[in-house]
């Protein structure tokens, strides 16, 4: 039985919320597990099990055409690992992760409180099958340290007007926000630059920018648009960007050494990385000075 499966079974059972939640999050039977979901790829990518045969298969699709995708991930998850442990080490206790997608080993939430135990995060998701298996996983943590959002990264006023955002920003503290391998998930119609600076704005002094991106910038031209056409058929698209591109998010802000580097090369923590030919992704820190 998977992850959601058992949560469909709890909240039948009445273990979950009634019907659908206060924000509109919808209950587990809109799991549609014959559509491929990104979320759901993704946890495959890294080996988790809160995926279905039709995420399995777009997974393999994408796989054969790059596998660097599987390596990607990891990379990417072990990155956001370490720089939320730099910014907890740093005396940031208050987070906020948007695009979270499904929670599994080394959330946000887990790393900054075993640096900072009184480390509060909120996470934000637009996905009612990302909210509703975080909120059955997170279920046991406490309320005034850890929330489960449903937010849309397009709506940046409407993510700022959240109590639970505003309550991290009214605080004053620096606050970590997190963007991690999101962004590439938002058309250039969307206008991903306005959205990073509109957060950013928002921040107090101190704060950080965590972000890391997709690109195609180390994978062969004969490849580069057939990955990404794989999730056309998935409930999200995909936008990849040019190292360029992904260090305009960072526009107004001090990179954190080494800078904007594929995700392994931040600040690794292991003798052996993958190469940047390997990892697919750009990933950097940075601090809102004033």
């Amino acid at each position: 039985m998977t992850g959601f499966q058992e949560i469909g079974r709890e909240w039948l059972a009445g273990d979950g919320a009634d019907g659908d939640g206060a924000d509109g999050a919808r209950p587990p039977a809109d799991l549609r597990p014959e559509v491929p979901h990104p979320a759901r790829m993704y946890d495959y990518y890294i080996g988790g099990k809160d995926n279905f045969p039709a995420d399995r298969e777009a997974a393999e699709k994408v796989l054969a055409i790059s596998p660097m995708v599987r390596i990607s991930a990891l990379a990417n998850r072990a990155f956001l690992g370490r720089a939320v442990r730099h910014l907890a080490e740093d005396g940031i206790r208050r987070f906020v992760d948007i695009g979270t997608g499904i929670p599994s080993a080394g959330n946000t939430h887990e790393v900054a409180q075993r640096v900072r135990p009184d480390a509060r995060v909120v996470y934000l998701d637009n996905d009612p099958i990302v909210l509703v298996h975080g909120r059955a996983l997170l279920s046991g943590s406490t309320p005034q340290s850890t929330a489960v959002v449903r937010a849309d990264l397009r709506d940046p006023a409407g993510i700022l007007a959240a109590p639970e955002v505003r309550q991290a920003l009214d605080s004053g503290e620096p606050v970590g926000l997190l963007l991690v391998a999101v962004l590439h998930f938002v058309d250039e119609q969307d206008d991903p630059c306005g959205i990073v600076r509109t957060l950013v704005d928002a921040l107090p002094p101190g704060s950080r920018l965590v972000l890391s991106h997709g690109t195609l910038d180390f994978t062969p031209t004969a490849d580069a648009a057939r990955g990404p056409a794989v999730y056309r058929s998935a409930s999200a698209q995909l936008t990849m960007r040019s190292r360029e591109q992904v260090l305009r998010f960072f526009d107004g802000l001090e990179l954190t050494d080494p800078g904007l580097v594929t995700a392994p090369m931040w600040r690794p923590d292991a003798p052996e990385q993958p190469t940047d030919s390997q990892v697919g992704i750009w990933a950097g820190v940075a601090e809102k000075l004033q």
